[in-house]
């Protein structure tokens, strides 16, 4: 019987010898491989750490100990060792297993995650929370160097180091984050990694005082200097000891017995403590391994060619960098911002061509927002791409430094509504309700990619901010025969009926579009409204809305809440409206994983949905 049928919690690992854990780690790789080369999930980083997450299991004893993952999306080496292993066959499919860690699905997810960064911060909470009440327990964060360029985790660092508390932060370095790591802190690391001056001298210093008997005080004291003393002339700064850790590493993230003993050995250290742990991503899969960023996040795929199943079709993440060359192949002005996903954003061809244009700040989205603005003040016409998830932290940025300036950035912001199988950390609901509160800014969301092609360029020369909203994947089978000019604050008007009106806004107007001709065999001529600009609202357009028309359905890929819909309410209310307007988007609930044809399904976005709530109501 395989090792691994035998493993279903951490008590199961405890008693296994060093060459079990070894055939037990090559057991979870292929099971790994399997079942995402079904479902798709984040692979490369996965398979990276699956004897750190062993050792990580053998030496802690969790529940009691607490394991704190950035991001989440390694974990699931963590989950098939607490409970869940039966479970992978659901790996983000509706109502099935998550594919990050989150408190509602075991207990020993004791923080849930999904975006970076966070983990240290998490982590110091819970261990000043055991010190205050008197519990003895231990606390680990792992968090990926990529992560460790995110401020955030800078400034847990440096709190954690002041504060003396028990606290191990396990730094797996793989060299990549999603794209390849950028930065002096990638550098830095890259320098210990390869330093071996700095490894044999450590290592005969600590052999040198194991050697000296009984050490008075003083010679303790010069010894210790001493060693201090090397680390600093072989390895400039010595970064995370200034900062207050006890450093330890570089330690072979796949060496289990390497991994074990330090493990040990910091559970009996005091203070803060970093182990320096570097790993392959994509270990044990040869595609994964040549290609880690191409298979960090995969759809299903043959696992014989590593090939996806899915055929390749245009998204709007490759319209918007096809659309970002042709530009700035004409205008010097245009450069390009990513905060570490130059790939998922579609700017992969934009860096490669014009590479001094092109700025990859890490995992910083609010440095990001900051730096944009600063091009801006001197001339130039920066587009920020980012994920809308991750736009959220980068909120202060876009008020402050490039909206009160009333500065000519672009936020490209991809994965605008729901992105599907990652989930509620990820999906992209919140933007309208929080950007269009913000002076001097511009919503934009194209109802295709056509459309979408027409709003970049029109972006690029509008000489103020503007946020141009767009979804994850491509368009639906549906097409339109209208494409007006795009002019500030001006709707289209698809179709012309009466007494019903539907205003949609980005790619849900393509599901209205059918909900319309489907109301119209059924002799409801309804009105379609093509919401281009959610920001400012066309108020004439809806001031002859209001006159004609009872019933007014609002469309959006957003919360209900402080969105799309909610403007026309206020706007409804000025004019003191008296037909009846009614709000189709997401309800005040965080939306779960899942396809995102499902998720359309469930909150009646759908055809169907919007059909039979049109119906109902009217």
């Amino acid at each position: 019987m395989a090792i691994i049928e035998k493993v279903n919690y951490p008590k199961d690992i405890k008693n296994l010898s060093l060459k079990e854990l070894n055939i037990l780690a090559q057991e979870i790789r292929d099971f790994l491989i399997e079942k995402v080369s079904k479902t798709g999930g984040h692979l490369a980083s996965n398979l990276g750490v699956v004897e750190l997450t062993l050792a990580l299991h053998k030496v802690f004893d969790l529940p009691k100990d607490k394991i704190i993952w950035d991001v989440g999306h390694q974990c699931y080496t963590h989950k098939i060792l607490t409970g869940r292993k039966d479970k992978f066959d659901t790996l983000r499919m509706y109502g099935g297993l998550s594919g990050f860690t989150t408190r509602k699905e075991s207990e020993y997810d004791v923080f849930g995650a999904g975006h970076s960064s966070t983990s240290i911060s998490a982590a110091l909470g819970i261990a000043k929370a055991r010190d205050l009440k008197k519990e003895k327990f231990n606390v680990v964060a792992v968090i990926g160097d990529g992560a460790l360029t995110g401020g955030m985790a800078l400034e847990a660092l440096n709190d954690a180091g002041v504060s003396k508390t028990n606290l191990i932060v396990v730094l797996n370095d793989n060299e990549m984050s999603i794209s390849k790591n950028v930065g002096s802190l990638a550098m830095y690391l890259s320098k210990i990694r390869t330093s071996p001056k700095y490894l044999h001298l450590r290592h005969d210093i600590e052999v040198l005082v194991k050697k000296i008997p009984a050490l008075g005080d003083n010679i303790y004291k010069s010894i210790e200097k001493i060693k201090e003393g090397v680390k600093h002339l072989v390895i400039p700064g010595m970064l995370f000891e200034e900062l207050g850790f006890t450093y330890l590493g570089p330690i072979d993230g796949h060496n289990m017995q390497n991994l074990i003993d330090v493990f040990q050995r910091a559970k009996n250290m005091e203070g803060p403590i970093l182990i320096h742990v570097v790993t392959k991503k994509g270990k044990g899969y040869l595609y994964a391994e040549d290609k880690p960023d191409v298979y960090h996040g995969v759809g299903p795929f043959e696992i014989e060619t590593g090939n996806s199943f899915f055929k390749s079709y245009t998204t709007y993440s490759k319209v918007l960098g096809e659309e970002l060359v042709d530009l700035a192949s004409k205008d010097k002005r245009i450069v390009a911002i990513t905060a570490a996903m130059a790939d998922g954003t579609g700017l992969k061809k934009f860096s490669q061509i014009f590479k001094d244009r092109f700025f990859d700040v890490g995992i910083a989205e609010q440095h990001a927002a900051t730096f944009a603005a600063g091009l801006a003040t001197q001339g130039f016409k920066p587009v920020f791409a980012v994920y809308s998830t991750f736009l959220q932290r980068a909120y202060d940025q876009v008020i402050h430094d490039i909206c009160l300036q009333d500065l000519p950035v672009v936020l490209a912001i991809d994965r605008a509504g729901v992105v599907g199988e990652d989930g509620e950390t990820h999906q992209g609901v919140f933007d309208i309700s929080f950007l269009r509160i913000i002076p001097n800014l511009v919503i934009l969301s194209p109802k295709d990619i056509a459309e979408f092609r027409m709003m970049i360029r029109w972006a690029i020369n509008y000489d103020k901010p503007v946020a141009l909203r767009y979804p994850r994947g491509g368009d639906f089978d549906v097409d339109f025969m209208k494409y007006d000019e795009i002019n500030l604050g001006k709707w289209e008007k698809l179709i012309s009926g009466k007494g019903v009106c539907i205003i949609a806004t980005g790619r849900l107007t393509q599901n209205a579009m059918l909900v319309s001709n489907k109301l119209k065999k059924n002799g409801i001529d309804a009105t379609l409204i093509n919401a281009r600009f959610i920001k400012p609202l066309d108020y004439s357009m809806l001031d002859e809305v209001f006159n004609e028309h009872d019933f007014i359905f609002t469309v959006e890929d957003n919360y209900i809440a402080g969105g799309f819909g909610s403007a026309i309410l206020e706007y409804a209310a000025k004019r003191n409206y008296k037909g009846k307007i009614y709000l189709c988007g997401y309800p005040d609930e965080f939306i779960p994983h899942g396809n995102i044809a499902l998720l359309y399904k469930k909150y009646n976005l759908d055809v169907e949905g919007l059909y039979n709530t049109i119906l109902k109501e009217i």
